[in-house]
């Protein structure tokens, strides 16, 4: 899944593809590297962020997401409004990714079950304007997991098909680097809930914690994060670098299946 960030304000990329012809022209791009699916939004969740109204998350996703309809790729609308939702649906996406886990807009459900698309229910403590400010858990895979667990629930009586339904534990959305690296050790837990797992580590702040690396700089930080998880059982990884991205698991995935097919070309 390549990140598309149309924003000022993203963590590592903001302002990079606020212009619509630059973000298209980097879809189409990241679809080229190997992205199987492209993740646009209009609105930045970093840490300390602030909402954007509607009528501005509108403007910036549905010219990029029109421009991007008929891609060799799925796309997917990054949003907790549903509104916003249900213009990019109409312009060609087929993903709703909500990091609010569908709690942030009494619409959101209800649309998603109509228009029978899929969706990823993401766990964040708090909101992004607070969720890194001192996080803290009993026992942070245990929490993440009821959270989860719950949401899906939630989904499937509002009428979503269950099939159609990802998770995703919120790599750094309210979580100290000790709690990454324990959702990301004990990740097998989350795919015991019997839907694909979405991880989300690329260029975090966890990972220069670590590293003492810049954000553009933690691509080695990022693949190794994403192996980890891949060995644990995720399924879907959003990234900003797809071609090292998608290298390094198809090394990885070769090796922990025992089977490997040359790549294919146009």
């Amino acid at each position: 899944m390549g990140v598309i960030n149309v924003t000022p304000d993203s963590f590592s990329d903001g302002g990079e593809w606020l212009d619509a012809t630059a973000a298209v022209e980097h879809g189409r791009a990241l679809v080229a590297d190997g992205a199987a699916i492209l993740d646009v939004g209009g609105e930045s969740t970093r840490p300390g962020a602030g909402p954007v109204d509607e009528a501005e998350e509108l403007a910036r996703v549905v010219p990029v997401l029109e421009a991007l309809a008929g891609v060799q790729a799925r796309l997917s609308i990054d949003t907790s409004k549903a509104a916003v939702a249900a213009a990019a649906l109409d312009a060609g996406a087929a993903i709703v990714n909500d990091v609010t886990a569908l709690r942030g807009d009494p619409e959101m459900a209800p649309l998603i079950a109509q228009r029978g698309c899929d969706c990823c229910l993401m766990h964040m403590l708090g909101e992004p304007r607070t969720m890194q400010s001192d996080p803290r858990y009993d026992d942070v895979v245990a929490d993440v997991k009821a959270f989860l667990e719950q949401r899906l629930e939630f989904a499937v009586a509002q009428g979503i098909a269950e099939e159609r339904i990802w998770l995703d534990p919120g790599i750094g959305f309210g979580k100290a680097v000790d709690h990454n690296l324990e959702l990301l050790r004990r990740l097998d837990e989350l795919v015991a809930l019997g839907r694909p797992i979405v991880i989300g580590t690329s260029r975090k702040s966890f990972l220069g914690r670590i590293t003492g690396r810049d954000a553009h700089e933690r691509v080695p930080g990022t693949i190794a994060a994403n192996v980890l998880a891949l060995a644990r059982g995720a399924s879907i990884f959003r990234v900003h670098d797809v071609p090292e991205a998608r290298d390094a698991l198809a090394v990885a995935a070769a090796t922990l299946r025992g089977r490997w097919a040359p790549p294919t070309t146009s």
